[in-house]
């Protein structure tokens, strides 16, 4: 079995922003395999080992270094390009970097979002529009059964307060310029999307579990973790971003229907704790021990974060298709593999066996 949703992108003109990102690496190879024209807005890679620098991706796009902040640059871009589709994944995406830096991460979250939405606006070839925030966006209660889509809105720190931020300029937007039921004035629709807790190979952020963990791993150093208990809805990457693309579909369907907020996050038995987390990495890795740091200067961090994704399993059609073992499996594969191999290629029949899957287990 092939690619899915390959008809669809074949030929398009598909601009992401946040393109030399973990997600937006691993969404350019998905769609470059699928026949798109791909143009990419983002910040030059963090480190010679993301998967944009080893997987080559600057060969196989046409790729602007350029600051999402920078209104005049983003509208010079998209009127030169003039694409259909944009997935907006530029962000500063780490909660402890924005406790160190909140003015950038307000700036890049709020206000780059809204250059973005004004970019779309002003440049009549969009037609859908996917707008990337976080799980993150809920307003902390504990909730045992999982956030839905109309949960209200919050955030504690500026990472999660930046990303809420970024969903009410997008509600606003939605309502004034890309409301379905002017569709026909505005021939766009949008949605924002709402993920989180992702893993998966060439992850190599700063202050974040798994690439911390590799890190030591393969520094054959103890891996440290701050908060064991807390339990988060782990997904391998491919998993949102199966969504991501799906929705872009069915929003040229029916923009009606499709447009919105919608959740992708894993079923139940993937909401597992950093501690179960850890010790199925290090059983992965063949070898591997683990301790507890203290840390006085402890941030604030919710206990458990579950998604509810029954909307977009009985309304869009989307379900993940990977267990909690097989995410952690796929995402030490490739850290094991990623030195000795051509990494488009080892990121790609990732990419294959996760479709295989999906066209299997979404049959029924």
């Amino acid at each position: 079995m092939g690619l899915i949703f390959n008809s669809f992108y074949e030929g398009k003109k598909i601009l992401i922003t946040g393109h030399t990102g973990f997600k937006g690496s691993w969404l350019s190879i998905w769609l470059k395999e699928m026949g798109a024209e791909i143009i990419g807005i983002a910040l030059p890679p963090a480190t010679t080992k993301d998967i944009f620098v080893l997987a080559k991706l600057e060969r196989k796009m046409r790729s602007y270094y350029e600051d999402i902040r920078n209104k005049k640059g983003l509208f010079k871009i998209f009127a030169e390009v003039q694409p259909e589709v944009v997935f907006h994944l530029a962000a500063q995406p780490l909660v402890l970097e924005s406790y160190n830096d909140p003015v950038y991460t307000f700036e890049t979250n709020i206000l780059g979002t809204v250059n973005v939405l004004e970019a779309c606006r002003k440049t009549k070839s969009v037609k859908q529009i996917v707008i990337v925030t976080t799980d993150k966006v809920y307003e902390e209660q504990q909730n045992i059964t999982g956030y839905k889509e109309s949960d209200p809105l919050g955030g504690h720190d500026p990472y999660s307060a930046s990303k809420v931020g970024a969903e009410i300029v997008s509600q606003s937007y939605f309502r004034s310029f890309f409301n379905p039921n002017i569709l026909i004035e505005s021939g766009k629709s949008m949605a924002t999307v709402r993920a989180g807790n992702v893993i998966g190979g060439g992850d190599w952020s700063l202050n974040r579990i798994v690439p911390d963990c590799i890190r030591a791993l393969e520094e054959e150093k103890t891996v440290t973790i701050r908060n064991p208990g807390a339990i988060r809805p782990w997904q391998n990457v491919l998993e949102p971003i199966s969504g991501y693309l799906k929705l872009a579909v069915m929003m040229n369907e029916d923009p009606v229907r499709y447009s919105g907020a919608w959740n992708f996050g894993p079923e139940e038995g993937a909401m597992v704790s950093v501690k179960d987390l850890i010790e199925n990495i290090i059983i992965c890795w063949g070898h591997g021990n683990w301790e507890i740091i203290r840390n006085n200067k402890k941030h604030h961090e919710a206990e458990t974060l579950k998604l509810n994704i029954n909307k977009s399993k009985t309304i869009l059609g989307w379900k993940p298709v990977l267990s909690f073992n097989e995410a952690i499996e796929m995402a030490i594969y490739w850290y094991r593999n990623y030195s000795k191999n051509d990494v488009y290629l080892l990121s790609l029949n990732q990419i294959k066996e996760y479709s295989e899957k999906w066209n299997l287990r979404n049959k029924n």
